[in-house]
């Protein structure tokens, strides 16, 4: 008898426990303009408008409206039993749009080109350098090379016309050294540069003398020389009877170092006998010498 009271007295403080437990969770609606919005619950996502979250307990909490585009919207709410309903109008956050700074103009980088008119320029001949410039309204040109433009020689300040081209004329005169040249030219502010290589020849001789002055068909002579005119190469033409009245090239030889040269010829075993002419030329041609010789007979 006792014990059926017991068991009847723990059934019923489960139960009544189950109600008193189911009363105090509540139920939170929630409704949001513009719909859509996500919802986090004591910052815990818990999905979007419109929507309900169950079993909350009572008491205090923080409440959160996100939406991309949108001020967030967030404040502290007292959950009771039962449930409760939470509206929020989001305020849409403006546009905003960078101004542009008007009072720095953008420019773009400097940029310069520069090219000869020729490779070789003959010593008292002009030359022609030319080119563009972007960013720049005027361009320097400097000259290194031998003797007095050794270290660098400012030419000239260029100015640069309305489509971004300028050229120069440069004509020395005499006063320069054969040899090898750079002209360098650079914007207005030396942030950029250009260069182009060029030779001067000129201003010297060359020579030539034969191993022999008399020879016979088929024999071999040796002729040689030497060029001050800064050519790299010279050139023989010979001249004599027959098919050799109009001068026949023998080819381009290259100088030395110590700016001699030298050329081996065998002669034609059906060389017509005559006087013969052998002319060197300095490359490109701004002086000349010559030798004779005899083929077929001593006098």
């Amino acid at each position: 008898m006792n014990g059926k009271i017991v068991i009847s007295i723990f059934v019923c403080c489960v139960l009544f426990s189950g109600c008193i437990s189911s009363q105090e969770k509540g139920t939170i609606q929630l409704a949001s303009s513009p719909s859509g919005a996500q919802v986090y619950l004591d910052n815990q996502y818990q999905g979007t408008t419109p929507s309900s979250i169950t079993n909350v307990e009572p008491g205090n909490h923080t409440l959160e409206f996100r939406n991309p585009g949108y001020q967030s919207w967030s404040t502290a709410i007292l959950v009771p039993s039962g449930t409760s309903h939470y509206y929020a109008a989001l305020t849409r956050l403006p546009d905003i749009q960078v101004p542009q700074d008007k009072s720095l103009p953008i420019s773009s980088p400097s940029k310069v080109s520069v090219q000869a008119s020729k490779d070789t320029m003959i010593i008292g001949d002009s030359i022609l350098f030319s080119g563009t410039s972007s960013g720049s309204d005027s361009v320097l040109l400097t000259l290194y090379g031998p003797g007095y433009y050794y270290y660098g020689v400012l030419l000239d300040k260029t100015n640069v016309n309305s489509v971004g081209l300028w050229s120069y004329s440069w004509n020395p005169g005499f006063s320069i050294q054969s040899g090898s040249y750079t002209l360098v030219v650079e914007d207005a502010k030396k942030t950029t540069s250009d260069r182009v290589e060029f030779s001067a020849v000129g201003g010297g001789v060359v020579s030539i003398a034969a191993s022999s002055y008399a020879a016979a068909p088929g024999d071999t002579i040796t002729f040689s020389g030497q060029c001050t005119t800064g050519a790299q190469n010279v050139l023989l033409v010979l001249y004599g009877p027959a098919r050799y009245s109009s001068g026949i090239e023998l080819g381009s030889i290259s100088c030395l170092a110590d700016k001699t040269w030298n050329f081996k010829y065998t002669l034609d075993s059906y060389m017509p006998a005559g006087y013969y002419s052998m002319y060197v030329y300095d490359l490109p041609k701004t002086t000349s010498s010559i030798t004779q010789f005899t083929v077929g007979f001593t006098s």
